[in-house]
Formats: structure tokens, C-alpha cells, sequence
């Protein structure tokens, strides 16, 4: 009797199709921490753990996923990426262990993009509880001009790529939102006075703030990081820490290459300058830095 009411609900509750199935775990990176364990994909799903790791192994060799010791994230195929990667597995590769690293010793969101025309192309997102939170998603866009994220890879372009690249228009997504081109070229001026470091407090959403830097290889920046909390978030005192892993970043994806590109419209920089770049910046470099505008306003 046991056995053949158990064979009618197994008829009655059949599991989903392998389409469902695949479905089901491609959903669990959307709005969620870009990277997963595969316990995680088990638990959000509800699949049997080896039912997920079986799945989550086809979609990597299709490239719907990607899997490194950071876990499972999108692939090519998810971000709309196709057959042109264009370098983004490696600066992913690259950046995975240092985001990891930013997000546990700040407990704040962690974001990776690089520039797409006038917009910003999230390729990873790494947080906590206060990632679902933060509205931006991996392969999902937001306009430069109004993101850290954006303002720190503009800032080592020429003026005239800049205003090719934003097409002399400036939408407003906040009150905040930069709107005019000068404004903004007074803006990324600021940035590059700050050792790179580029502030935004909702500017693209209100009640969010964020640090970004860039990724700099020697033709110029490649991508850029940041972090991202409240309003009330002290992020004057993480933005090293942003520098730091930017340059990190860039040490691995071009070793032995020397110095980035010198800022627009810079004279190359002296060695002792270099050198003072690089090392640890002290709460009193921090303070000049952030205040380099003459109001102490570290936007």
C-alpha cells in the first residue's frame, strides 16, 4: 500500500524539465551575489545537490557559467557576450579574489566594470546581505557620468574621447546626477588630483554611495572597481583600500609592463612621485586628498 502511493505522487510530482532545471539556476544569480557556491545554487533552487553540481557543470562548458575557486558566476553567454569575451575572463579572473577580499574586510558591496560607449558594463558583483540592496546587477549597464565606477575610467581619457564618449549629452537619474559636460570635466580634474579615486552619493540611486578607482594598464584604463554602501557609509576611509586592490589588479593582468598612462594633458611624473603613489597613504594624505577642491567635499 506504502509503496504504490509513493509511485502515485512520484507520477503526480514529476521534477522539472532539464530546460526548468537550467532555468532555475541561471535565476538564482539575478539579484543575488554574482558569485555562488554550489551550496548556494542547491539551496536556491531546491534541487538535489548532485542534480545542481551535474547542471552547473554543462553550463560551464557552454560558457552559460563560470566556475574558479570563488564559485560559480555568469559566463560569456549570460552577459551577452557571445563569442567576443574581449579580454573580460581575465580582468574577471584577475579582480575575483580581490573583490572577495575588499567585500569580507568592509562588509560593503563589491562591483567590477568596464566602459561601453557612454555606459558602464557590470561584469562582477560580490556582497553580503546589503547586495540585494544595491539595484545594479552583472551584464547589466548604467551611464558613466553618473557612477564612480564610470567617473574613474573617464578621468584617464583625453577631454576630447570624453566628449566623444557621452555624445555632449548628460541624462539626470538623481537631483544629484551630474548633467553638464563642464561640470563633469571639473569633476574627473578632481578625481585625477585624488590619486584616481572617484565619489558619487546618489548620483545613480539615491540613499547609495560609492568609491570606485581604475584599473590602469600602460594604454590607459582597462577597468575600475568599487565599493558601495549608504549614504552615512564612511567611504574616505575604504578608498585606499579601492586604490590598492586596483593596482593589484592591474600588476597581474600586465606584469613587468611599467607605469600606466600619465593622466591627460599630465607631464610623466617623477620617480620619487611614482614611489609615493604606491605606498600606504596616511590619514593625513587622505584628508588633503578629499579636500583638494577647497570645500572638503569628497564627491
Amino acid at each position: 500500500m506504502s509503496e504504490q502511493t509513493t509511485e502515485t505522487t512520484v507520477r503526480d510530482d514529476p521534477p522539472p524539465s532539464m530546460v526548468e532545471r537550467m532555468t532555475l539556476i541561471l535565476d538564482a544569480f539575478n539579484g543575488r551575489s554574482a558569485r555562488l557556491t554550489l551550496e548556494d545554487v542547491a539551496r536556491h533552487t531546491r534541487l538535489p545537490r548532485s542534480t545542481a553540481h551535474r547542471i552547473l557543470d554543462q553550463l560551464v562548458r557552454q560558457s552559460w557559467l563560470e566556475h574558479n575557486s570563488y564559485g560559480y558566476a555568469l559566463g560569456r553567454r549570460a552577459l551577452g557576450l557571445g563569442g567576443q569575451d574581449r579580454g573580460h575572463g581575465k580582468l574577471r579572473e584577475a579582480a575575483a579574489p580581490l573583490l572577495h577580499e575588499l567585500q569580507i574586510t568592509t562588509g560593503l558591496v563589491a562591483h567590477l566594470a568596464v566602459l561601453d560607449g557612454s555606459e558602464i558594463f557590470y561584469l562582477d558583483k560580490v556582497g553580503g546581505r546589503f547586495a540585494s540592496s544595491v539595484p545594479s546587477r552583472v551584464g547589466g549597464r548604467a551611464p558613466a557620468h553618473s557612477t564612480a565606477l564610470g567617473k574613474a575610467i573617464l578621468a584617464w581619457l583625453e577631454p576630447e574621447e570624453v566628449d566623444e564618449k557621452t555624445g555632449g549629452g548628460l541624462s539626470r537619474l538623481t537631483s544629484r546626477t551630474i548633467g553638464e559636460l563642464g561640470t563633469l570635466h571639473q569633476e574627473l580634474y578632481r578625481v585625477r588630483q585624488r590619486r584616481g579615486l572617484a565619489f558619487e552619493r546618489g548620483e545613480s540611486v539615491p540613499n547609495i554611495a560609492c568609491v570606485a578607482a581604475a584599473v590602469r594598464g600602460p594604454e590607459g584604463p582597462v577597468a575600475s572597481i568599487s565599493l558601495v554602501g549608504t549614504l552615512n557609509t564612511p567611504l574616505e576611509k575604504v578608498a585606499p583600500l579601492v586604490a590598492s586592490a586596483a593596482r593589484e589588479i592591474a600588476q597581474t593582468l600586465f606584469p613587468g609592463t611599467g607605469s600606466p598612462r600619465r593622466a591627460p594633458g599630465r607631464a610623466p611624473r617623477s620617480r620619487s612621485a611614482a614611489v609615493q603613489e604606491s605606498g600606504t597613504w596616511s590619514a593625513e594624505t587622505m584628508n588633503r586628498l578629499l579636500a583638494l577642491d577647497g570645500r572638503g567635499d569628497w564627491m
